[in-house]
Protein backbone atom coordinates (compact mmCIF):
# COMPACT_ATOMS: atom_id res chain seq x y z
CA UNK A 1 0.00 0.00 0.00
CA UNK A 2 1.67 3.29 -0.68
CA UNK A 3 1.78 6.14 1.27
CA UNK A 4 -1.09 8.40 1.76
CA UNK A 5 1.04 11.61 3.62
CA UNK A 6 1.36 14.88 2.02
CA UNK A 7 3.32 18.07 2.93
CA UNK A 8 2.08 21.77 2.38
CA UNK A 9 4.99 22.49 0.12
CA UNK A 10 5.85 26.27 -0.90
CA UNK A 11 3.89 27.97 1.74
CA UNK A 12 4.65 30.65 4.28
CA UNK A 13 2.92 28.48 7.19
CA UNK A 14 1.31 25.50 7.73
CA UNK A 15 -1.65 26.39 9.63
CA UNK A 16 -5.13 25.45 7.96
CA UNK A 17 -5.83 29.45 7.58
CA UNK A 18 -8.44 30.13 4.75
CA UNK A 19 -5.61 31.37 2.56
CA UNK A 20 -3.32 28.82 2.92
CA UNK A 21 -6.18 25.89 1.92
CA UNK A 22 -4.55 22.96 0.30
CA UNK A 23 -5.89 19.07 -0.84
CA UNK A 24 -4.28 15.97 -1.53
CA UNK A 25 -4.23 14.83 -5.39
CA UNK A 26 -2.38 11.93 -6.64
CA UNK A 27 -0.27 13.11 -9.50
CA UNK A 28 -0.06 10.57 -12.90
CA UNK A 29 3.66 9.14 -11.12
CA UNK A 30 1.31 8.30 -8.58
CA UNK A 31 2.68 10.72 -5.77
CA UNK A 32 0.47 12.35 -3.39
CA UNK A 33 0.75 16.21 -3.25
CA UNK A 34 -0.80 19.22 -2.09
CA UNK A 35 -3.21 20.66 -4.60
CA UNK A 36 -3.27 24.81 -3.48
CA UNK A 37 -7.03 26.01 -3.39
CA UNK A 38 -7.06 29.69 -3.84
CA UNK A 39 -9.96 32.00 -2.06
CA UNK A 40 -13.60 32.17 -3.69
CA UNK A 41 -14.95 35.73 -4.31
CA UNK A 42 -18.51 36.75 -3.09
CA UNK A 43 -19.13 37.90 -6.96
CA UNK A 44 -20.23 41.25 -8.19
CA UNK A 45 -23.53 43.10 -6.63
CA UNK A 46 -26.02 44.96 -8.00
CA UNK A 47 -25.48 48.61 -7.38
CA UNK A 48 -29.49 48.78 -5.85
CA UNK A 49 -30.70 45.86 -4.49
CA UNK A 50 -27.03 44.39 -3.28
CA UNK A 51 -27.78 40.92 -4.92
CA UNK A 52 -25.08 39.21 -6.28
CA UNK A 53 -25.10 39.38 -10.24
CA UNK A 54 -25.51 36.50 -12.23
CA UNK A 55 -23.77 35.77 -15.97
CA UNK A 56 -20.99 37.03 -13.87
CA UNK A 57 -18.01 34.88 -12.58
CA UNK A 58 -17.02 35.06 -8.92
CA UNK A 59 -13.66 36.25 -8.92
CA UNK A 60 -11.14 38.98 -7.23
CA UNK A 61 -11.45 42.27 -8.08
CA UNK A 62 -7.30 41.69 -9.48
CA UNK A 63 -8.58 39.23 -11.40
CA UNK A 64 -12.17 40.53 -13.03
CA UNK A 65 -9.85 43.28 -14.51
CA UNK A 66 -8.09 41.12 -16.09
CA UNK A 67 -11.13 39.20 -17.92
CA UNK A 68 -12.01 40.37 -21.52
CA UNK A 69 -15.03 42.97 -21.70
CA UNK A 70 -17.57 39.98 -22.80
CA UNK A 71 -16.89 38.02 -19.39
CA UNK A 72 -17.09 41.10 -17.03
CA UNK A 73 -20.60 42.24 -17.98
CA UNK A 74 -23.86 41.10 -19.66
CA UNK A 75 -25.38 42.52 -22.61
CA UNK A 76 -28.27 44.89 -21.10
CA UNK A 77 -28.28 48.31 -20.28
CA UNK A 78 -26.51 48.62 -16.49
CA UNK A 79 -24.77 44.65 -17.82
CA UNK A 80 -22.29 44.96 -15.33
CA UNK A 81 -23.83 47.40 -12.38
CA UNK A 82 -27.32 46.42 -12.19
CA UNK A 83 -29.74 43.34 -11.98
CA UNK A 84 -32.45 43.23 -14.66
CA UNK A 85 -34.98 43.89 -12.04
CA UNK A 86 -33.44 46.84 -11.45
CA UNK A 87 -33.07 47.62 -14.61
CA UNK A 88 -36.86 47.37 -15.34
CA UNK A 89 -37.75 49.51 -12.41
CA UNK A 90 -36.07 52.16 -13.35
CA UNK A 91 -37.34 51.92 -16.85
CA UNK A 92 -40.53 51.73 -15.79
CA UNK A 93 -40.06 54.84 -13.26
CA UNK A 94 -38.79 56.71 -15.78
CA UNK A 95 -41.61 56.26 -18.18
CA UNK A 96 -44.12 56.71 -15.46
CA UNK A 97 -42.65 59.63 -14.53
CA UNK A 98 -42.94 60.95 -18.77
CA UNK A 99 -46.66 60.12 -18.80
CA UNK A 100 -47.74 62.47 -15.17
CA UNK A 101 -45.07 65.06 -16.85
CA UNK A 102 -48.08 64.53 -20.02
CA UNK A 103 -51.08 64.12 -17.97
CA UNK A 104 -50.26 67.71 -16.44
CA UNK A 105 -49.76 69.75 -19.61
CA UNK A 106 -52.78 68.15 -20.95
CA UNK A 107 -54.22 69.15 -17.81
CA UNK A 108 -52.59 72.89 -17.35
CA UNK A 109 -53.81 73.65 -21.45
CA UNK A 110 -57.65 72.14 -20.39
CA UNK A 111 -57.76 74.74 -17.59
CA UNK A 112 -56.97 77.48 -20.31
Amino acid sequence: MPDSRWTRDGTRHAYNTTSNKYRAVRTPGGVLKGQRIGKTSKGVKCCDCKNTLAGIKHLPSGSIRRTKKRERTVSRAYGGAACHGCVRQRILRAFLLEEQKAVKKVLAERKK
